[in-house]
């Protein structure tokens, strides 16, 4: 089984986002885990922008980093440049993605505008994550 790290600045969006859609395309194929170089909190509005598409993420917890250092991930996929630029180094043979995923949670605007801002980033996500596993999981 394969084991996936998704890594953003605060673990509390993107990574979010993607640690639900890894999960629920991979299945059993993989242990998922998301973390932060920092941690914010879990965005509500990331969890109800997830709910509208029937997963889950209310009982997700903001993570850093630090605490999977002595877990051997096969990947780290960071979904922001910052994450990227900041990633610690994992040991072993791993495999690291970059997509850098505009952060829903800087959107303006009235309330409607800012959620269709997560509805975009979060199928932008799906579609990512779904390629991701089809590719390098089956």
């Amino acid at each position: 089984m394969k084991q996936i790290l998704v890594l953003c600045t605060g673990n509390s969006c993107r990574s979010q986002i993607a640690d639900g859609y890894l999960k629920h395309f991979a299945g059993d194929k993989a242990i998922v885990y998301s973390a932060g170089i920092e941690t914010h909190g879990v965005n509500p509005k990331a969890i109800k922008v997830m709910a509208e598409d029937h997963i889950d993420i209310s009982g997700n917890t903001s993570n850093n980093v630090d605490e999977y250092a002595e877990i051997n991930f096969d990947y780290v996929i960071t979904v922001c440049d910052n994450a990227n630029e900041a990633c610690p180094f994992f040991p072993g043979n791993i495999q690291r993605f970059h997509y850098n995923f505009p952060d829903p949670a800087k959107a303006v605007g009235t309330e409607e505008e800012v959620f269709r801002e997560f509805v975009r980033v979060r199928d932008m996500i799906k579609v990512y994550c779904a390629d991701f596993v089809k590719q390098h999981l089956s």
